[in-house]
């Protein structure tokens, strides 16, 4: 599939940002029957036109998320580059029969693309490799803002105490990790585009232009949500012990390890895969049940 995306545009630090910005603009946003088709021809045919085009057309959205990363030091030519390899993943592997828009699925790949090469990128500094440390690093800034915490420099004792507490890491962590970011953070007003002078657009005046549906972006959400307490609801169809090791294999940053749960459980290995299996299998069944009753499209 390699083939289907050699003519895509690519953000350069020679050509501009701006004037990459520009450039994917003039690819049309699909409505939801023309990407419904183009994925079936995809999935169905392996129609590399129809793959392009979902690519193209979702290039804005990948470059939306990657300027959501621009605090950290990298070129943000890169960032939006490795946000495209996310997004040529998510066409890749997109179902059009699990009823979700592909922006919705694609946001995922996207980000999860995006975090591996910040962290790839950063691993010079040792930064911790933990879920929690993971989790510090990309919301510290996040929840510097949520507590108005806002000065340069450290971070007032009452502050790291509570950001270690809201993100479940010590306060020396969150100190080094502050430490480490500190002075990275680019303004919404700075200019994009080259250093010729081309362009005096700034960050915050693409992201207004450019900004997504509002209502579409309500109607998403809340379906994500609803979703979300779908599946807290249908996780009472499990017993306990299928409910712990199913959390523990699929719904974790990273997986407890078959060897690992077989030790915690006193059984074996292909008996934890088993009840791994059986219990997606219940799960599943419930989600659709629950999905049908609310007239959802139903899970696959």
């Amino acid at each position: 599939m390699s083939t289907t995306y050699t003519n895509l545009p690519a953000p350069s630090p020679e050509q501009g940002l701006n004037r990459y910005l520009q450039e994917i603009r003039k690819f049309p946003l699909l409505e939801p029957e023309q990407e419904y088709m183009l994925a079936k021809r995809w999935v169905d045919h392996q129609d590399t036109g129809a793959a392009h085009q979902m690519v193209t057309s979702h290039l804005r959205l990948a470059a939306k998320i990657a300027m959501g990363y621009r605090g950290y030091g990298l070129p943000q030519a890169e960032v939006i580059s490795e946000a495209n390899v996310g997004l040529m993943q998510a066409v890749k592997r997109f179902d059009p029969e699990k009823g979700f828009r592909l922006a919705t699925y694609a946001m995922w790949w996207i980000r999860a693309s995006i975090q591996e090469y910040i962290l790839r990128s950063w691993s010079l500094v040792k930064l911790g490799t933990t879920s929690a440390q993971k989790k510090l690093f990309f919301n510290l800034r996040k929840a510097k803002s949520k507590i108005g915490a806002l000065e340069e420099g450290d971070l007032r004792p009452e502050n790291v105490a509570k950001i270690a507490h809201d993100l479940n890491v010590t306060e020396a962590e969150v100190i080094s990790m502050n430490r480490r970011l500190a002075g990275s953070d680019a303004s919404l007003n700075a200019q994009v585009g080259s250093s010729d002078g081309d362009s005096s657009t700034q960050w915050q005046d693409w992201l207004e232009d450019e900004g997504a549906n509002t209502a579409e972006a309500y109607a998403e959400a809340d379906e994500l949500d609803a979703r979300r307490a779908m599946l807290v609801s249908a996780m009472d169809v499990l017993n306990e012990r299928e409910r712990d090791i199913l959390m523990d294999r699929r719904l974790r940053d990273e997986p407890v390890t078959l060897e690992d749960l077989s030790a915690r459980f006193g059984v074996s290995r292909e008996r934890i895969r088993q009840i791994e299996v059986r219990a997606f299998e219940k799960l599943q069944g419930r989600m659709r049940e629950l999905a049908r009753d609310k007239g959802m499209a139903i899970p696959a």
